[in-house]
């Protein structure tokens, strides 16, 4: 008989960090899109159940690895709760679907789970790692372990350096030398550079011949997608840009200060750019610099562009 697995991410809570809110982060839940590789070829013969957000949705429809897609709303909650399953991955740590979660019923648990007596999440016995992984960024530590390879292990894979799986396809080809993917969402603006380095960087690349877009398709996803996929090269600061470039197959070009690049596997496709700045507090996953330094004020345009010019050569 198949396995009948549930992966519930929908996108509310930062997997691996400490934050928890109610926008969803869609990079996190592509990120999360590698276990699928794990899933089935750990049991061959399972039938996977995805639970996201609708505004997540559209990064996993058609993805060949999901058997079945649902949409959170106020009903799947009680259909979830009447099915039974083989096995459970929670990835939220949101306390009402960690608690949902232990209400289903699963043999085997991965990930968040409801701890009743202080009214937060907790891990399962085999996501005793996560915790260690929240607690040492909690405490600035440089964690230096691949986000997607901690959520393989976890469930007794091999990390192999498994692809991102989006299930969209895109409409256009490439027509563009380098896209600048120069917006960050609205809860970590610290993770920008300022529009007017953007602009300078634009006059540089033209100037040594490559061809330049500006981001779009920032009111719809699809749309957003289909333009990362008309250019050969990403330069992005660490936003789902990055990730969508990485499963897109795109050269990156990724620019850091804030958060620390050593979570995102580049897949051999690009390399990391850091400010000229020494900041004792960097990365500090801040959501506002607490120094004055404002780290992604201080990256080297000039070093962009000749990590631009590599990863062109290296493409053509």
């Amino acid at each position: 008989m198949q396995s009948k697995i549930l992966i519930i991410k929908l996108g509310y809570s930062e997997t691996l960090d400490p934050e928890i809110g109610k926008v969803a982060s869609l990079g996190d839940v592509l990120r999360t899109t590698p276990i699928l590789w794990a899933i089935k070829e750990k049991f061959t013969d399972s039938h996977v159940t995805w639970l996201v957000s609708a505004h997540a949705e559209p990064l996993l429809k058609g993805n060949p690895l999901i058997d079945r897609l649902l949409v959170w709303d106020e009903f799947v909650p009680f259909q979830l709760l009447r099915e039974r399953l083989d096995i459970l991955i929670n990835l939220e740590k949101i306390p009402g679907v960690a608690a949902l979660s232990d209400m289903i019923d699963a043999w085997t648990k991965y990930g968040f789970r409801f701890d009743s007596t202080q009214g937060d999440y907790h891990t399962y016995e085999r996501g005793f790692a996560f915790l260690h992984y929240i607690e040492r960024k909690k405490s600035g530590q440089i964690v230096g372990d691949y986000w997607q390879k901690l959520l393989i292990e976890m469930l007794g894979g091999e990390w192999r350096g498994q692809e991102y799986l989006l299930g969209y396809r895109p409409t256009t080809t490439e027509t563009c030398d380098i896209g600048l993917n120069y917006m960050v969402g609205s809860k970590w603006p610290t993770k920008a550079m300022p529009l007017a380095e953007w602009q300078a960087l634009e006059k540089l690349l033209t100037s040594m011949g490559y061809s330049v877009s500006w981001q779009q398709g920032l009111e719809d996803i699809n749309c957003y997608m289909d333009w990362i996929n008309s250019c050969a090269t990403i330069i992005s600061q660490d936003s789902l840009g990055i990730h969508l470039a990485l499963a897109l197959k795109k050269h990156v070009i990724g620019l850091f200060g804030p958060t620390d690049p050593q979570e995102v596997y580049l897949y051999d496709r690009g390399e990391i750019i850091f400010p000229d700045l020494s900041c004792p507090r960097m990365p500090c996953y801040g959501f506002r610099c607490l120094t004055g330094a404002e780290c992604m004020k201080h990256l080297n345009i000039t070093k962009i562009a000749e990590a631009a010019r590599r990863g062109r050569r290296a493409v053509a």
